[in-house]
């Protein structure tokens, strides 16, 4: 099978590459995270702040599981731009089967489980009673869109391994309507509420599905098309795929299991609290979307280059994206400290609600510095095929320290800027054991085969 070069990225001037690589998905993520949005807005402007709450109290869940889907997305890209980097076509198209039905089985998995445990696990936040039976609603129809979510993130994950990342981009701009569309219809005029956000982000989540498998599958003549009847799990590249992709999905998994604590801590304060704290994750995802744009380039660029061999192009592809993520985080950061109030007001006229959301700003927006190089330099080692060590550095120093914090100084001081201080404090410790590592560790050694 011939293999294509419309994405190769082991040539080129390399921060242009990086950035024709990082606006696509900056956007993308962009529009992802827009129908996430509107469906806040939507709640909190025509429903009210007890439907806020319920759908925010999900989140922490939802990304829970989200984390774990790319997780394993991120172990087909690795894999992936590898074998595309190194030109073996045939094992390209032997690890987008395998990656596509593991995408369908883990999908049913996580629907089945996820729709039984959400009560469970929403009263084991200690989800404020008032919030609770709308939450257990929206999660247990989110679960219900389990198949459609991983099957769509794992094929943008293998177009981003052979370098494209606009057609993603495409398909969120239309779910993203879809959404907005749907949320509109469903709840204001509808009146359907919970379940009407519910809805639409499920059907927006199946098109944005639909339209990666028939781009996919109309890839006439690559190595990445997909035929459906040719679904099969290809043993060494399952196993390729789990051993990036497994410790990337655990490391996610241990990063939100810190946050659903967090997420505890903030309900002992009361709705008004978790509204602001909701609000505040929106205003706040500007950032995430910006430094997961760029990790996720650079795991690809890294993917390809070392793939090809091309060390010494890696590494200097990382130094200019470290350069580039601190440029455009201090820019958030100001912006963020600045117009914290009217940018809270879009998701709550709530004056109580805003004190809060205005003053958790102020206190993490200038820390964010410290944790691009946690996203950068693991996405570069992963990109290389090494995921457990990046893995265990951000267990131990983001989530083992983080809930430490948590189950010894915050109760003795019981404030939101004491929970919240757990952030910039773990992403200090957690930068510093990466740096150590990325310098001193051997995960640029060659490869001793390529399965």
């Amino acid at each position: 099978m011939r293999l294509g070069q419309t994405g190769d990225i082991t040539q080129g001037v390399i921060w242009k590459q990086l950035l024709a690589f990082f606006f696509p998905l900056w956007f993308g993520t962009f529009f992802q995270q827009l129908y996430n949005t509107v469906d806040t807005v939507v709640v909190g402007r025509f429903v009210g702040k007890t439907a806020l709450a319920a759908v925010g109290s999900t989140s922490v869940i939802v990304n829970l599981t989200v984390g774990i889907f790319t997780g394993l997305a991120a172990g087909a890209v690795v894999i992936i731009a590898q074998r595309y980097g190194a030109r073996l076509g045939e094992e390209v198209h032997k690890g987008v089967h395998t990656a596509m039905l593991l995408a369908i089985f883990m999908g049913a998995v996580f629907m089945i489980v996820g729709f039984l445990l959400t009560p469970w696990a929403l009263r084991a936040m200690n989800t404020t009673e008032d919030a609770l039976p709308g939450a257990i609603l929206y999660l247990r129809v989110f679960f219900l869109g389990m198949i459609p979510n991983l099957v769509y993130n794992m094929g943008t994950g293998v177009l981003r391994a052979v370098g494209d990342s606009r057609r993603p981009l495409y398909f969120l701009i239309a779910a993203s309507l879809c959404n907005i569309v749907l949320d509109l219809l469903l709840v204001v005029v509808f009146h359907l509420g919970v379940l009407g956000v519910a809805i639409a982000t499920v059907a927006s989540q199946l098109l944005s599905a639909v339209l990666v498998v028939l781009s996919l599958m109309r890839a006439n003549g690559a190595p990445f098309q997909l035929f459906p009847r040719e679904l099969a799990f290809h043993g060494s590249l399952l196993q390729a795929i789990l051993r990036v992709g497994v410790p990337t999905a655990l490391q996610s998994v241990m990063y939100n299991a810190s946050n659903i604590v967090i997420q505890t801590a903030i309900n002992s304060f009361g709705t008004d609290a978790v509204a602001a704290w909701t609000a505040y994750g929106k205003m706040d995802v500007i950032f995430w979307m910006t430094i997961t744009a760029m990790a996720q380039s650079v795991t690809t660029f890294a993917g390809q280059n070392y793939g090809a061999g091309k060390y010494d192009r890696l590494k200097k592809g990382v130094r200019i994206s470290v350069g580039m993520s601190a440029l455009i985080t201090l820019g958030i950061s100001v912006i963020m400290v600045l117009f914290a109030r009217p940018i809270l007001t879009i998701f709550t006229p709530d004056h109580d609600v805003l004190e809060i959301g205005v003053g958790m700003v102020h206190f993490l927006a200038p820390s964010y510095i410290t944790y691009i190089l946690i996203e950068l330099l693991s996405g570069a080692i992963r990109g290389a095929g090494k995921s457990l060590v990046p893995t265990l550095i951000t267990v131990f120093g983001v989530c083992g320290l983080r809930l430490l914090w948590l189950f010894t100084v915050v109760p003795v001081y019981h404030t939101i800027n004491m929970v919240a201080a757990s952030y910039p404090i773990t992403w200090t410790v957690t930068s510093i054991g990466m740096l150590v590592y990325y310098c001193l560790g051997k995960w640029l050694a060659p490869p001793k085969e390529m399965i």
